[in-house]
């Protein structure tokens, strides 16, 4: 008998408690390197001298008691001198002992730590990362090419350290993935699309915030996408702008002959606004000194012969200059 696969997910308990834990930071023991340094300076001399000066013709033990000492003395010198450690500003070192996290330090200058930790320096300085320039799709399909400048920091150094395998690559690779889906969810600039009826609507299907003109607005919600992607690895987002923005070459033409033509439709649009408006109004004064609403077929009459003249006129003016 074939058994049928259960429609309802099974909970990933496991993935789940693996996904939610992290790293919890904690600061390191440590004590001034000085103190250290000087034991281990008064460890190594006398393991030197114990080296260099034995009498091999000693009876017995009594040959190899100098040379063992010494050597004993020599490696207790050099596990003490090997937990030194120095920091510089915005710097921090992490620590494991036996694969298992110990701790961070990340206070500037001169250190002792334990000399058994394996330690790895971390930076905690500014870092620029440069996104693109991307060729991506923006929400009308048309191909853009949108670049960004991404300033980050690590602020939890074990965090950046351990829970991914290169905290740099994946600060590129999650940059790159967010502006590109930024770049998508907005158009380029206000445009408007023909609707079922193929009839442009009434209003831009985007009217709001567009790629071109909403500069601030989208370097704020890259700013905090990206916070929301780079805080569970102990990444800080400081600042976010886009900063190349560009159609792409193969459409860039055809876009600016659109934009061109676009402008010139808007201004047509303003003039016969402009000369309704001159119409309606030089007609409520007519009616007021006659004292009576003129019948609606000649109103409508009037209309038509005043907006040829006043946009007629105004079309045809170059015409008839070019021609004299």
């Amino acid at each position: 008998m074939v058994g049928t696969l259960s429609s309802e997910p099974v909970p990933d308990v496991e993935n789940k408690k693996r996904v939610t834990q992290r790293i919890a930071e904690r600061v390191l023991f440590s004590m001034s390197a000085w103190a250290a340094l000087g034991v281990g300076v008064l460890l190594a001399l006398p393991a030197l001298f114990c080296i260099t000066h034995f009498d091999p013709d000693l009876p017995g033990v009594g040959a190899v008691a100098g040379p063992a000492v010494g050597a004993t003395l020599l490696i207790f010198a050099l596990l003490v001198l090997k937990g030194l450690v120095v920091l510089q500003p915005n710097q921090a070192v992490v620590c494991l002992f036996l694969g298992a996290y110990r701790g961070t330090l990340a206070r500037p200058g001169f250190w002792w730590i334990n000399p058994f930790y394996s330690r790895e320096k971390v930076s905690l300085r500014l870092k620029t990362e440069e996104s693109g320039p991307l060729k991506v799709n923006d929400a009308v399909g048309n191909p853009v090419e949108i670049g960004a400048v991404i300033i980050w920091r690590v602020s939890e150094a074990a965090c950046a350290l351990l829970e991914v395998d290169d905290y740099q690559d994946y600060v590129a690779a999650q940059s790159e993935t967010t502006l590109r889906v930024l770049a998508s969810q907005y158009p380029y600039d206000p445009t408007e699309q023909p609707d079922a009826t193929g009839h442009p609507p009434e209003h831009p299907i985007h009217s709001g915030l567009t790629l071109r003109d909403g500069s601030d607005a989208l370097a704020g919600l890259l700013l905090n996408e990206l916070q929301q992607r780079m805080v569970s690895v102990g990444i800080e987002i400081v600042e976010a702008r886009i900063s190349h923005l560009a159609y792409a070459p193969e459409i860039a033409g055809a876009m600016l002959r659109k934009q061109a033509a676009s402008a010139v439709i808007s201004a047509r649009r303003i003039i016969t606004e402009g000369a309704v408006a001159i119409i309606d109004d030089a007609l409520n004064s007519l009616e007021k000194r006659m004292g009576a609403p003129l019948p609606p077929e000649q109103r409508a009459a009037m209309i038509s012969n005043l907006l040829v003249v006043l946009i007629g006129d105004r079309e045809a003016t170059p015409t008839v200059n070019a021609g004299m």
